[in-house]
């Protein structure tokens, strides 16, 4: 039998990843999201500086995909990926846009290990570049520790559950 969630290692999220410009790395937080998983500081960004693409190109960013053992990317930028067959069961949908031949921004949903979702990421340049990340349904951003505190919240609380396909 499978295991299935919660895990304290395991991250939850619906969140469209954005690469944070230097100007945004260390801002202060405004506001503050609140939600069933807690308190969260976030960040104002400026509209204009969502329009920054990422620093590495498209087709190197689904190149780096492609190397994740079981994962399944279309060169239009959609992907899943999912869990070995044996032990835990996790997945992550996505979607990577494109702008001028690099990464805009891409659409994260699911749930996975923490070392997963840092490999996930790694493949749109992380750490390398500091990453922000929206969560969709409040649309507020969070920097990538807050994002990360929330995301193992989320997994904590078996969230990772719902946002899997049946």
């Amino acid at each position: 039998m499978r295991d299935v969630m919660p895990n304290d290692d395991i991250y939850a999220f619906d969140i469209t990843l954005h690469g944070q410009t230097p100007d945004l790395v260390g801002m202060q937080s405004v506001d503050t999201h609140a939600d069933a998983w807690g308190a969260w500081p976030t960040l104002a960004v400026p509209r204009d500086l969502l329009a920054m693409p990422m620093a590495i190109g498209f087709d190197e960013a689904l190149e780096r995909l492609s190397r994740l053992e079981r994962m399944y990317a279309e060169p239009d930028g959609s992907f899943v990926w999912t869990s070995p067959r044996e032990g835990l069961w996790w997945q992550v949908d996505g979607n990577a846009y494109e702008k001028n031949g690099s990464v805009l921004l891409v659409d994260l949903k699911g749930s996975c290990p923490a070392a997963e979702f840092d490999r996930l990421v790694e493949a749109f340049g992380w750490p390398q570049q500091a990453m922000m990340m929206q969560l969709v349904r409040p649309a507020v951003f969070l920097d990538e520790p807050t994002f990360r505190r929330h995301a193992r919240s989320r997994g904590i609380a078996g969230d990772g559950q719902t946002l899997r396909p049946r």
